[in-house]
């Protein structure tokens, strides 16, 4: 019997974890509570929580009420890509690693984010290879991450 009520609590436990554990979420927020709309803008704004929203159960802020009108009038749009951690991590070894929310690209109409410290910057990495091979990449290890997480 103690057996299955660990395994409930385990998978009860797990199911409502297994949306956030897809995406960076540090600072409780997408982009550490970067507006992701902004970047289409191409300008990194740090949100505020007066302008926040959820999209599947996920946490953003924004820099300003058009901004959240914007998201909210079609979020899918705006949600980083790989769940917001590091394109060139992703994409060059298939792992997740943090972000600096400040260095990322709009490419094909979608947001790259990257890491950025210690003087390793991986959107320079990322240009210098092949951003559209990276991105191949990346899709695969993304999709085999997911079914490992």
């Amino acid at each position: 019997m103690k057996k299955i009520v660990l395994v409930l609590f385990v998978t009860f436990g797990y199911s409502l974890n297994a949306q956030t554990i897809d995406y960076n979420i540090q600072k409780g927020y997408i982009a550490k509570g970067y507006d992701v709309v902004s970047y289409f803008s191409d300008t990194a704004k740090e949100g505020n929580r007066k302008y926040a929203a959820t999209h599947n159960e996920i946490k953003y802020q924004f820099a300003s009420q058009e901004n959240l009108d914007i998201f909210n009038a079609n979020p899918t749009k705006y949600v980083p890509q790989y769940g917001g951690y590091c394109a060139y991590a992703m994409g060059a070894i298939g792992e997740k690693v943090s972000v600096n929310p400040k260095t990322f690209e709009i490419r094909n109409e979608k947001l790259y984010l990257f890491y950025n410290s210690w003087g390793r910057n991986t959107l320079e990495s990322w240009l210098e290879e092949s951003p559209d091979d990276l991105v191949k990449k990346a899709n695969n290890n993304w999709k085999k991450r997911k079914q490992l997480d």
